[in-house]
């Protein structure tokens, strides 16, 4: 069983929508026993970093969280709000994370505001090296991004894919069995889907 975290801000039925469409279980819920019976864990998100983080708090879901993904190393994918979590901190709330990847969540920059607007929404390529997630995805693909905020700099090793938006981004980060995107796989058509099921079947 997949298990969508809710904490009240993302897409699930979407992403529940085209997992279920792929023939796996899932069930979105911030029931920690529920939790902790599942084998993946996705999640999601779109909103304010800040107010996410409180969210989690106040759910009390911190603490399953990170013993499901540290300890006993269930595989986890953030998406957009969901990866930005997974940094350190952002700059959107001025707060914390829960600081799975050695980086921290910016608002996006751009000089020329008549070509590149902020937030970035729409359709953009990815580059990446071969990985298990992006499995049968070719390099330069196009997935559909709505963000203000994201990830500028990381380290080398923990960068899954780049993006450009006038500047190169991280739209994309890894760490063994811990992924995040800032793009969204759910509204990425065909390939969103293949990247869904890659995952799914880690």
């Amino acid at each position: 069983m997949i298990a969508l975290i809710d904490y009240g801000m993302g897409n699930l039925f979407s992403v529940k929508r085209k997992l279920e469409k792929l023939g796996f279980q899932t069930a979105i819920t911030n029931d920690r026993v529920t939790i902790a019976q599942a084998s993946k864990i996705i999640l999601p998100g779109v909103g304010h970093f800040g107010k996410a983080m409180d969210e989690l708090k106040r759910r009390d879901l911190i603490s399953p969280l990170h013993d499901l993904v540290k300890e006993q190393m269930v595989p986890v994918l953030g998406i957009c709000l969901g990866m930005q979590l997974m940094t350190s901190g952002s700059e959107e709330g001025s707060c914390e994370g829960l600081n799975w990847f050695s980086c921290k969540t910016e608002r996006l920059k751009a000089t020329d505001m008549s070509r590149f607007k902020v937030p970035h929404i729409g359709w953009n390529t990815i580059d990446f090296q071969e990985n298990t997630l992006l499995e049968n995805i070719p390099k330069g693909s196009e997935m559909y991004f709505v963000h203000s905020y994201g990830v500028l700099h990381a380290l080398e090793e923990e960068i899954l894919t780049t993006t450009c938006y006038e500047t190169s981004f991280v739209s994309g980060l890894k760490k063994d069995h811990v992924f995040g995107v800032q793009f969204h796989p759910e509204k990425s058509h065909d390939l969103g889907q293949r990247m869904l099921y890659n995952f799914a079947s880690i």
